[in-house]
């Protein structure tokens, strides 16, 4: 452990506060290998992947009396529960054996999403993504307030709408947390609450059952005044033919479809089945279709039997009111009716739990197939995705503080999204079963088309009847979530054919060569960063290498004259002017310039300083990553940016010592880059007779050198201001041939280029005719003379490689709007 210490310190990548933090919370990271997947028995995949589907007979038959008692049908909705719960039965069976035909065909994970995908195509399975990832937000919203809400029936002092609202938080919460940490599906702990709540039920159900045949069962009487909806409810005295009635019994089918939520689970986790998959994940989904069946159809009859009677504030619950009966007031009865509400939020929460699984999951797997971002498909700290379960959890804990910890006001949300899916299942199984036509196919057809078209009815139903209340939303999220993960699919593959470079013709291009390879390295002062990037730019052994800074402020511009000049690096320093301030389009058509020859690549190298994330962000613009991205638009040209880690290489200078002053330290730095690089050269050369020669006493390393091509921005590159030529001075377009001459115009470009042992101040001076460049030999600064200033120069014009040259010219700084005829006043050594 030391070692491993001792070599991140020494590759200066110390742990940061961010991940320390996450550590002491999560734990240590876990590593590749320790993804293991566990097979499931029948046992345990019975408990473990059947909560959210056994637990939604704890609210379902609720939910149907609530719109029954709304209705004003106080008389006799405890009658009308019966049939009604036989319809919802009758659906149930319907979508059980719709899916054991999807767990035998399709083995792995997806449930109704990849039935929808194989069969319809992936663009109209993000109808059933959509359901589906809607089903499961609502899931962890809906189990999580059943749960509170029998916690607060055994617990009267929670009954405050405040604060079950906050334990649901809380608890949704801590969920996110233990699922951070890793918790797995699997662990046999996660199916206690499954048989615990089955067991406990049946037995109320049975107990209520004998006592009602063979003793009496009483019936619960309201203690209080205007407090259940059967109180708050006007009569209904209209005969069962009225249209009124007839959608207030389909308003309860809809709320009593809240029942058959959580049944697809099976099918989303066939894979983790111990072989044979199919057949085991079948034989669980018939089992928990028959407990789930058997406790709607029991805690209905004891609602009937009872009138156990729904509460506006959900407090105490209908499964509360018949425990409360069944067992009575006795010692024994009180621990009964205790055990009732215990495994009844145990596994509602439990329930809740199961979305954490399966919503990061399918989110996965819609994103392998490039329909949600991609970071969705990256597992976390402990291998988990952790990104879908904090989205889960935002989403959830949003849905739980704007609408409140109340099932009833959650169920519109609910149901629309589950029997969306259902639907697509069974439509899918048909279309599958009548494409593969194997024995047996016609009668799987009607069993798979009668339950998606039964499904589709209920989805119709709910939308109607419940759209005031909460479905107008879910129907919105449908519009607009489809087309928008078809279109972010769509830029997917729009990028990924990008990035392939495929053509016309269908095969990637031909890697480029180039002849020529020029580098830039863009500067704003001279530090580490800067020596860095130029180190890594002479790396590269490119053709031509130069430094360019665009001149935004003067005081800058020659405080790095200056730290460049006592520096020494040896690659020639370009001042280029930069009036608009606009720097990735003054590095894009520098870049451009020069990538437009032909034969000639460009890479641009952008030193960027590092820092803490936050601070970064709130100190920095980040203008590299703008410079860069400007020029990666342009052809044969690239970009690099070169990271420099200031705080870790603050960190390293403190543990060595103070440090030293800020010349010694760029003197020091400075030596160290320019060691592995020879020293740039540049032309000297003096104009006479006609053509550019070398002037007398020019060195071997000043002779015969081509004029930069780069430093000079051709006229029609961008919109910088080039000024008309004055009245007594030659054009420099005219400047075509050898002679004396006197031009003016603006300087662009101001280049310190090192010459063996000395420099040249190099200076492109332009105006609306031409470019002209003037040579200083022997000089690193002119005072006044920078990008964008005006100047007038006399001298000996030669012409090298098309382009007109002074060497030594007298030079005079022109005010703005000065166009006068008098001399040059600089004096030409």
């Amino acid at each position: 452990m030391a070692m491993r210490r001792a070599v991140g310190t020494l590759a200066g990548n110390p742990e940061g506060l961010a991940y320390g933090l996450k550590r002491r919370l999560l734990g240590k990271p876990l590593i590749n290998e320790e993804l293991g997947e566990q097979r499931l028995s029948k046992t345990t995949a019975l408990g473990v992947l059947s909560p959210d589907g056994i637990s939604s007979s704890a609210y379902g038959t609720e939910e149907i009396l609530i719109e029954l008692l709304k209705g004003g049908l106080a008389a006799t909705a405890f009658t009308i529960l019966l049939p009604i719960t036989g319809v919802v039965l009758l659906v149930m069976v319907l979508v059980v054996l719709s899916y054991r035909e999807v767990v035998m065909i399709y083995t792995k994970a997806g449930g109704s999403y990849v039935v929808a995908r194989e069969n319809f195509g992936p663009r109209v399975a993000q109808i059933a993504a959509v359901a589906l990832l809607i089903d499961y937000v609502v899931t962890v919203a809906v189990q999580v307030a059943a749960g509170t809400a029998a916690v607060a029936s055994a617990f009267t002092v929670l009954d405050n709408a405040t604060t079950m609202t906050l334990i649901s938080i809380a608890v949704v919460l801590i969920m996110l947390y233990g699922n951070l940490r890793g918790i797995k599906e699997a662990g046999k702990s996660f199916a206690v609450p499954t048989y615990l709540f089955s067991s406990v039920m049946i037995l109320t159900i049975v107990v209520g059952i004998t006592r009602e045949i063979f003793f009496s069962l009483p019936r619960w009487h309201v203690t209080c005044t205007h407090c259940t909806y059967a109180q708050q409810s006007t009569p209904n005295h209209s005969s069962l033919i009225t249209l009124g009635l007839i959608f207030v019994m389909l308003r309860a089918f809809a709320n009593g479809g809240s029942s058959l939520t959580g049944i697809e689970a099976v099918s989303n986790a066939v894979s983790a089945f111990r072989p044979p998959e199919g057949r085991n994940a079948r034989r669980v989904l018939v089992y928990e279709g028959l407990i789930l069946g058997t406790l709607v159809a029991g805690i209905s009859w004891l609602a009937h039997a009872t009138h156990a009677q729904p509460y506006a504030s959900g407090v105490p619950t209908v499964i509360s009111q018949e425990a409360k009966l069944v067992f009575g007031t006795s010692l024994f009865g009180n621990i009964m009716y205790g055990l009732v509400q215990a495994a009844t939020a145990l596994i509602l929460y439990t329930g809740g739990n199961t979305s954490f699984n399966g919503f990061p999951f399918l989110a996965n797997f819609v994103a392998e197939d490039a329909f949600l971002p991609r970071w969705l498909t990256k597992r976390g700290h402990r291998l988990v995705f952790s990104s879908g379960i904090i989205v889960l959890a935002t989403v959830s804990i949003t849905l739980l503080a704007v609408v409140g910890s109340n099932v009833n006001a959650l169920v519109p949300f609910y149901a629309l999204g589950v029997f969306t899916a259902f639907t697509m299942a069974g439509l899918g199984m048909a279309r599958y079963h009548h494409r593969m036509r194997e024995p047996g196919w016609r009668y799987k057809i009607v069993i798979n088309f009668s339950a998606g078209v039964t499904s589709l009815a209920v989805v119709i139903i709910f939308a109607i009847v419940k759209f005031t209340e909460g479905a107008w939303l879910v129907i919105v999220l449908f519009v607009v979530g489809v087309p928008t993960l078809i279109r972010l699919n769509r830029q997917y593959r729009t990028e990924a054919a990008v990035l392939e470079g495929i053509g016309s013709r269908g095969k990637p291009p031909e890697p480029p060569t180039y002849s020529r390879r020029s580098v830039y390295v863009f500067v704003d002062n001279f530090d580490l960063a800067t020596i860095a990037a130029l180190r890594y730019a002479r790396s590269l052994r490119p053709t031509s290498l130069r430094a360019v800074h665009f001149v935004i402020d003067n005081v800058v511009a020659d405080k790095l004259r200056q730290d460049w000049v006592r520096a020494n690096p040896a690659i020639p320093l370009d001042f280029v002017d930069c009036p608009d301030r606009r720097l990735a389009t003054a590095a894009a058509a520098l870049v451009g310039a020069e990538a437009a020859l032909p034969g000639v690549g460009v890479t641009a190298i952008l030193p960027r300083r590092t820092y803490a994330p936050i601070v970064s962000r709130l100190l920095h613009d980040r203008t590299a990553d703008k410079m860069a991205a400007a020029i990666s638009r342009i052809p044969h040209a690239a970009a690099t940016i070169v990271p420099f880690d200031v705080r870790s290489r603050v960190e390293m200078l403190a543990d060595r010592g103070p440090m030293r002053g800020t010349d010694g330290q760029a003197r020091s730095t400075a030596g160290a880059a320019g060691a592995t690089g020879a020293a740039g050269a540049a032309g000297a050369t003096e104009a006479d007779g006609g053509e550019a020669r070398p002037r007398r006493g020019a060195t071997r390393g000043e002779r015969d050198e081509p004029l930069p091509k780069a430093m000079s921005t051709p006229p029609d590159s961008g919109s910088y201001d080039r000024p008309p030529p004055s009245r007594k001075v030659s054009p420099i377009g005219s400047l075509t041939h050898p002679g004396r001459a006197i031009a003016e115009g603006r300087v662009h470009t101001v280049e310190i280029r090192p010459v063996e042992h000395n420099t040249v101040l190099a200076c492109d001076v332009e105006d609306s005719t031409g470019q002209l460049t003037a040579l200083f030999y022997g000089r690193s600064n002119i005072p006044g003379l920078r990008p964008g200033v005006r100047v007038r120069l006399r001298g000996q014009v030669g012409i090298r490689e098309g382009r007109p040259i002074m060497i030594n010219p007298a030079y005079q700084l022109l005010a703005p709007g000065t166009e006068d005829g008098s001399e040059p006043d600089g004096s030409e050594p």
